[in-house]
């Protein structure tokens, strides 16, 4: 087997099933790829599409599953350490690989090793994108995702793969391209391997729920402090801590009565909150209930990132490098 794609899921059938139709139309040898999909715990329904698949013929696939919910670094790390392919392939289950993705990471690993690259990943948005839809593109301009990689196995085997304390979809890619730079392994760009990420529907309020991932900045800078200043250098802004401040100060500042005070720091507070959703809205969507989404979370994102940040500090403080 020349290749293995490896891709972590749960409980999202319909978006997997559209990423195995595309790796169906793959123009590379049926027999010298296969399929993995490593699901993130017990999924019966993950299960059945894998093995109704697995029946066509048209795929070599498998289905695995973790006994519990260990996130996608797990789930990736439980299908290289089985796969018999010389080159690992990783993709999610909410991408669209091009025909010729395969093709094209052969062609150029095949007289590598060890090697690591880094494909194109294309994310289409409306011309005035949600918030949501708008931090999804940013993966266009990432240097290494696992939406769209590759390494030879022993690249895998001299990192270690993935670190599993990256429980969520979060830092985890930065952290193997950090160890593959540490050390000194070729990691090169191949831009002709194209991945399509689409935007999945999003709840309301969904960039609540993502700052609990800003805790595994943390744990990326305590591993790699340099090569974090250097290509992320991302903590929870200054105004975030003037916002909180503010709020916190006017609230104390009512219950002593100090009314003066309190106006002062609500004033701050509010100043500052309305450039936080000016900046959210800039280039976005104006659609009343996204403006009303956007003015809603901004009162409550600054304290959550605070929390998840220095939560995460506290974590990983003692953990073992």
């Amino acid at each position: 087997m020349k290749i293995s794609v490896v891709i972590p899921t749960y409980k999202r059938p319909l978006l997997l099933m559209e990423c195995i139709k595309a790796l169906a139309r793959q123009r590379f040898p049926k027999d010298e790829f296969e399929v993995l999909v490593v699901s993130d715990g017990p999924d019966l329904l993950t299960k059945k599409l894998v093995v109704s698949w697995k029946h066509t013929g048209l795929l070599d696939i498998e289905y695995i599953a973790l006994p519990g919910k260990k996130g996608p670094a797990a789930a990736r790390n439980a299908g290289w350490k089985i796969a018999s392919g010389q080159l690992i392939a990783f993709t999610d289950d909410d991408c669209l690989p091009d025909e010729h993705w395969l093709e094209t990471i052969w062609e150029s690993a095949r007289h590598q090793a060890p090697c690591a690259f880094a494909g194109k990943v294309i994310v289409p948005v409306p011309p005035t994108p949600t918030d949501y839809e708008w931090n999804t593109a940013r993966l266009e301009t990432a240097e290494f995702v696992t939406a769209n990689c590759a390494c030879t196995r022993s690249v895998l085997e001299k990192t270690g793969g993935f670190d599993e304390r990256f429980e969520m979809a979060w830092r985890e890619d930065s952290d193997l391209e950090f160890s593959i730079l540490e050390n000194q392994i070729p990691l090169e760009p191949l831009p002709e391997a194209i991945v399509v990420h689409p935007v999945r529907p999003a709840r309301w309020g969904v960039s609540l729920f993502e700052q609990k991932k800003t805790m595994f900045n943390a744990l990326l800078h305590k591993k790699f402090p340099a090569y974090y200043r250097e290509r992320i250098n991302e903590g929870p802004p200054v105004y975030y801590y003037v916002m909180a401040a503010g709020l916190a100060g006017g609230l104390v500042a009512l219950l002593v009565r100090n009314y003066t005070l309190a106006w002062i720091c609500l004033g701050i507070w509010a100043c500052t909150l309305l450039v936080f959703i000016a900046k959210r809205l800039w280039d976005t969507s104006h659609a009343p209930s996204h403006v009303l989404e956007m003015t809603v979370t901004s009162v409550f994102i600054p304290f959550l990132s605070l929390y998840w940040y220095w939560y995460g500090a506290w974590k990983f403080r003692r953990s073992h490098v």
